[in-house]
């Protein structure tokens, strides 16, 4: 499908791709910060800002918080979550809002996340509206689901062709650059939130070839800097190169920052 005029942010167009191919985060991650608040997750008020299509929302919600809430900024993302989250035995709430301007009440959450997407936020007036709808002694955690390449040398040599399509080719964010790599010192001089604590887990995904491209096709800020014919040029790539393939073994790195309000 052709998405003409992408621009970085706007994932307009690429939701049923982000639904069918990104990976869910690591379990270990969920748990190890459920266990961060001094209540039962039943206990438990989430919000869960820039939810996309809901994937990290619906692992929450299999933890059965007592409410939880999906803002979402874009329509296409978010009528994509609402559909993918109608089997769910946990309702969700969907909202249309930003991680600068939630729409959520002020003090009624125990917990804020952001995954995947808080490298689109202003830090300053995110972190301000965080702290304003959380409840003395919750916490807001910011999380990435990088993948680890160099387990497998054939998502090596992929990377390396993306690279020359696109030698000028930077990431709004890997999980491993941009935003996350001053993030604990900048969470700690923050006036809004203490206590910092990093968490991260590897697991391993085993998709098919064409969850595999279709996770490429979602990816927002590579589309809008190859452009649609260089981007073409990727896909048949990756085509050719994996037609004699079943699967790929995919690793990822769930990096998570979790910071208590202050």
């Amino acid at each position: 499908m052709s998405i003409p005029n992408l621009t970085s942010g706007d994932f307009t167009g690429l939701a049923a791709d982000y639904s069918e191919g990104r990976p869910d985060y690591s379990q270990h991650v969920l748990s190890a910060i459920l266990g961060l608040h001094e209540r039962p997750v039943s206990q438990l008020d989430v919000v869960d800002v820039g939810a996309g299509t809901g994937i990290w929302t619906r692992m929450i919600a299999s933890r059965r918080p007592r409410t939880i809430r999906a803002v979402e900024p874009n329509d296409d993302m978010r009528a994509q979550g609402i559909a993918d989250s109608s089997q769910s035995d946990v309702n969700i709430e969907w909202m249309s809002g930003t991680g600068e301007q939630t729409g959520v009440e002020s003090h009624s959450s125990d917990w804020v996340t952001m995954a995947s997407s808080f490298h689109w936020v202003d830090f300053d007036v995110g972190t301000e509206e965080f702290a304003r709808i959380l409840r003395p002694g919750g916490w807001f955690t910011a999380l990435w689901n990088p993948r680890v390449i160099d387990r497998n040398p054939l998502l090596v040599e992929i990377e390396d062709r993306l690279a020359e399509l696109c030698p000028t080719l930077r990431r709004k964010s890997s999980g491993r650059s941009g935003t996350t790599i001053k993030l604990a010192e900048r969470l700690e001089a923050s006036p809004q939130f203490s206590s910092v604590v990093y968490t991260e887990s590897h697991h391993v995904i085993q998709m098919s070839v064409e969850r595999y491209i279709t996770a490429w096709r979602s990816v927002n800020d590579v589309r809008a800097q190859l452009g649609e014919e260089r981007f073409a040029k990727f896909l048949e790539f990756l085509h050719t190169r994996l037609e004699n393939i079943k699967t790929i073994d995919a690793t990822y790195l769930t990096r998570a920052w979790s910071a208590r309000v202050a």
